[in-house]
């Protein structure tokens, strides 16, 4: 299948998966990228510049397909090392950055230089057109079902992306909520040009994580997600457990005065508990609604594949009934 997303970073397939904290390592981003679609190594997991340096070069001599990394520009009262993580990314000969959180505007007269392709996450149609405005080559267009932060706007794919479909003028793709080749179709039919797909990774035999992170989220229904750190500005979206609902609780008591101080202990280092230890109650990690549709665990290639082949069935067949 062809797309604007896949011409313009030179995959098979037009599936990108998102970075992930502590996912997002060179085995997960390898085994998409051979699969088809664009594998993403999560650069702030990786702690320094030196260790991303590494995790690139370990990612490449798992695959000779292309692959990305996911810098998030955050606010931080002593930030990472941006200049040096940004440093070792265009050293390295990626080709492909995946940006989140805060404007990368500062950040891409040397991404482009390289000659890198970026593509931002957005939450909602007016961050989109600014990524547009800066020069980003895409934008992964974020609705609310999405894990982790969907923004404060709270409006879901079915709205969000022919929204951004009237607006922008450069490549989005779907994200939040996606796992299917019915979901793909979808996303293509309101104008996006592939999908993004990150929780539904994690359930597979490649990802780098404990094997109760994979059982829970087959476990675990389109219900059994919850919004913290609402009071705050900052929501997640999160897999519930007893550390969740009691951050929750927390917050129900203090209403707004409620401090991130009030949370940190369910949410502050949180994710090598979770993902490394198997952990599951140690506190919120992101998690998308789309753990409902989520009922195996099959490698990447196994998952791609399914993927693709419901989508061209579906394409060639299905909607075809429907044609005049």
């Amino acid at each position: 299948m062809k797309t604007r997303i896949t011409e313009l970073f030179e995959i098979e397939h037009p599936i990108i998966q998102g970075g992930m904290h502590y996912v997002g390592f060179a085995e997960m981003a390898a085994a998409v990228s051979n699969a088809g679609g664009l594998g993403i190594i999560t650069g702030l997991t990786q702690g320094t510049p030196e260790r991303l340096a590494a995790e690139i070069k370990r990612c490449r001599d798992m695959t000779d397909k292309p692959f990305g990394v996911n810098l998030t520009f955050l606010p931080a009262v002593t930030p990472p090392d941006y200049p040096g993580f940004v440093q070792a990314i265009v050293e390295s000969g990626v080709k492909a950055v995946e940006t989140a959180g805060n404007n990368p505007a500062k950040w891409l007269p040397g991404l482009k230089e390289a000659g890198i392709k970026v593509i931002h996450k957005c939450t909602s149609v007016r961050h989109s057109l600014k990524a547009e405005s800066i020069g980003c080559d895409a934008v992964s267009v974020d609705g609310f079902e999405c894990g982790g932060h969907p923004g404060e706007d709270d409006v879901g794919n079915w709205v969000l992306l022919p929204r951004a479909a009237e607006e922008l003028k450069i490549p989005f793709v779907a994200s939040g909520g996606c796992g299917t080749g019915s979901q793909l179709v979808a996303a293509l039919a309101m104008g996006a040009e592939g999908i993004n797909m990150g929780t539904r990774f994690i359930a597979t035999k490649d990802a780098p994580v404990h094997q109760n992170v994979k059982d829970a989220l087959v476990a675990a229904t389109e219900l059994d997600t919850r919004l913290i750190m609402r009071p705050l500005r900052n929501t997640e979206r999160v897999l519930t457990n007893v550390a969740v609902e009691r951050l929750l609780q927390t917050e129900k008591e203090k209403g707004d005065k409620v401090s991130f101080a009030d949370i940190a202990a369910e949410v502050a280092g949180v994710y090598p508990k979770v993902m490394v230890d198997g952990q599951m109650d140690a506190g919120g990690w992101s998690c998308g609604q789309v753990a409902g549709l989520i009922h195996d665990i099959p490698t990447v290639k196994e998952l791609i594949d399914r993927i693709m082949s419901e989508a061209d069935e579906i394409i060639a067949h299905r909607l075809k009934r429907f044609a005049a």
